[in-house]
């Protein structure tokens, strides 16, 4: 009996692992990051905040967590309708964690350690910034890139998105996709950087969806 006992728990534990991992969005093509071109002959479209967000789930052996962060402010560059350039600002003092109530004590001790220097330490680092290096069409499929500024490092990411232009409005909105957050030196309970973890690791995957809306200026 304690040996069936001990199969059931490895196939369920093995099954979870599997289904997570299946779940996962795609990894975002990331290399070093890139020269930004000068844009011209385009008009400036300014971001609206209110209307523009990065959604955001993490990756535990015990499960997930999810959330939002805020874009500070931006600006869209555009030519013949089309997004040709442009860099947003993101507000890490804006982290809001979305899978606890709010009034929940563990809520905000999950949201200061997201803000701690264990994570992205928004103290010291209170912006992070995107700025677009390039937007085509690949089997299909818009791709965006861009630089992406965390904490002291920057790379250069690649995903899917499709873009709106309508009554002066242009929305981006990405594919869910992930980045590895070890690639910008965000070290808590990662493999990337300590061993001998067991089962106490996060994930080095963030998983992102990011929607920006922008008006001419």
């Amino acid at each position: 009996m304690k040996k069936n006992f001990v199969i059931i728990l490895f196939i369920s534990a093995f099954t979870f692992a599997v289904t997570s991992c299946k779940d996962k969005a795609k990894e975002a093509t990331t290399t070093a990051a890139e020269a930004v071109e000068e844009v011209v002959n385009a008009e400036a479209y300014t971001v609206n905040k209110d209307a523009s967000t990065i959604a955001w789930k993490g990756f535990k052996p015990t499960g997930t967590h999810t959330g939002t962060i805020a874009i500070e402010n931006g600006v869209l560059d555009v030519s013949n309708g089309n997004i040709v350039g442009g860099t947003f600002l993101i507000d890490m003092n804006s982290i809001v964690v979305t899978d606890i109530p709010a009034e929940d004590e563990k809520n905000a001790k999950l949201t200061g350690h997201l803000k701690s220097p264990d994570f992205f330490d928004a103290q010291k680092y209170p912006s992070a910034g995107f700025t677009i290096t390039g937007l085509e069409e690949v089997e299909g499929k818009m791709m965006l890139s861009g630089n992406l500024s965390l904490k002291d490092a920057k790379n250069n990411v690649t995903f899917p998105v499709s873009v709106t232009n309508e009554n002066g409005v242009v929305t981006l909105t990405s594919e869910t996709f992930t980045i590895d957050r070890s690639k910008w030196n965000v070290q808590y309970g990662s493999k990337s950087f300590f061993d001998n973890l067991g089962d106490k690791f996060i994930n080095d995957d963030i998983e992102l969806k990011v929607s920006v809306s922008a008006a001419k200026s």
